[in-house]
C-alpha cells in the first residue's frame, strides 16, 4: 500500500458519493450523493462547490453539449438543462420494475453510455447493464447484483465491469465504433478472497485500470492483462469511484461513502463520505460526450 499526496475537494460527508465526471473545458467536476438525491458541481482549481437537489436518486452524468447533460436516475435517462437544472425524461429505464435504480456507468469513446442498474436494497441478481446510443437502448447483461467498474480502454476496443457481490472483474472485446460487445466476457481478475469489494473504475491514458476498493480504503491499479501493479491508500474506508481531473488530467478525484456505517464506525473513519483529489503520478483522458439522440 502506497501513500499519495491528496487534498479534500469537498468536506461534505456523502451518504453514498458516486458517479464522478469531469469537463476539462470548464474545469468542472460533477458527482452525486445517490441516497440523498443530490448532485454536486465543483470548480476544481478554485474548490468552489455547489449542490443541486434532485427529485429522485441519480448516479451518472455526462455532457451532451455546452447547454445540456444526460443524467441517469432511478427511473430513467433525463436531459438536464445546465442553466435552469430542469430535467426532461428522454428514456425510461426498467419502467416496469420499481425495485431497481441506476448505479455505475460510463461513456464509451464513441459516445455510447453503458449504465448499470441494481436493487435499491442490493437484491440478489436484480440488476443489469445497458447500452444506450443515439436513442437506442439494449440490455447487455442481466442477473447482476451490484454493477460497477464500468470502464473502457483508450481505443474503445475493450470494456470492463464487475458485479461487486461476485468479485470478478470482467473483460469483454468491443466494436470501437458502437461500444457493443463482440465477444463474451471473461474474467480478468479474481478478487473473491481479498478484503473489500471492487467498486467504480476509470482507465488512464496508458490503459491501466484504476479501481476503488469499497471497505478497504484504497485504489487498486490493474494492467489490461489483469496484473495488480499499485495500491494507493484513500483516507476514508469506503471509496466508490475515481475520475481524472485537471487541465492535464493528471490528478485523480475520488468519491467516498458512509452507507452502512454506524456512529462508532463513522467516528473511527472521520473523513467518511468526503471527496478527494490525489496526485498519483498518472495521466487520464478526457471523458467523451454522450450521443443520446438519433442522427
Amino acid at each position: 500500500m502506497e501513500d499519495a499526496p491528496y487534498e479534500i475537494l469537498s468536506p461534505h460527508a456523502c451518504h453514498l458519493g458516486e458517479g464522478p465526471a469531469y469537463e476539462g473545458a470548464t474545469d468542472t467536476a460533477w458527482w452525486f450523493d445517490i441516497l440523498e438525491k443530490t448532485m454536486f458541481e465543483a470548480k476544481v482549481a478554485s474548490r468552489v462547490v455547489k449542490k443541486h437537489l434532485l427529485p429522485t436518486m441519480a448516479s451518472e452524468v455526462a455532457a451532451i453539449d455546452e447547454e445540456r447533460q444526460l443524467v441517469a436516475t432511478a427511473d430513467g435517462l433525463y436531459v438536464r438543462e445546465r442553466a435552469s437544472g430542469r430535467l426532461e425524461l428522454l428514456r425510461k429505464l426498467e419502467e416496469d420494475n420499481d425495485v431497481t435504480r441506476s448505479n455505475d456507468g460510463r461513456v464509451h469513446p464513441c459516445g455510447a453510455l453503458w449504465i448499470g442498474t441494481m436493487g435499491r436494497n442490493a437484491e440478489t441478481s436484480a440488476g443489469s447493464i445497458y447500452w444506450f446510443f443515439r436513442g437506442e437502448l439494449r440490455k447487455l447483461w442481466g442477473n447482476i447484483t451490484i454493477p460497477n467498474a464500468i470502464a473502457f480502454s483508450p481505443k474503445g476496443d475493450v470494456g470492463y465491469f464487475v458485479d461487486t457481490r461476485e468479485g470478478l472483474l470482467k473483460r469483454v472485446t468491443l466494436d470501437p465504433a458502437s461500444g457493443l460487445p463482440t465477444g463474451e466476457p471473461t474474467t480478468l481478475y479474481d478478487h473473491r478472497r481479498e478484503d473489500g469489494g471492487m467498486d467504480g473504475a476509470v482507465v488512464d491514458a496508458e490503459g491501466l485500470i484504476w479501481n476503488a476498493r469499497w471497505g478497504a480504503g484504497c485504489l487498486d491499479v490493474y494492467t489490461p492483462e489483469g496484473e495488480r501493479v499499485r495500491t494507493v491508500r484513500v483516507p476514508a474506508s469506503r471509496p466508490t469511484c475515481p475520475i481524472f481531473v485537471g487541465p492535464a488530467f493528471d490528478r485523480l478525484l475520488v468519491t467516498t461513502a458512509s452507507e452502512g456505517m454506524d456512529e462508532d464506525a463513522k467516528a473511527a473513519d472521520p473523513l467518511h463520505g468526503q471527496t478527494f483529489i490525489f496526485n498519483v503520478k498518472a495521466r487520464g483522458l478526457a471523458e467523451p460526450r454522450v450521443k443520446p439522440f438519433a442522427s
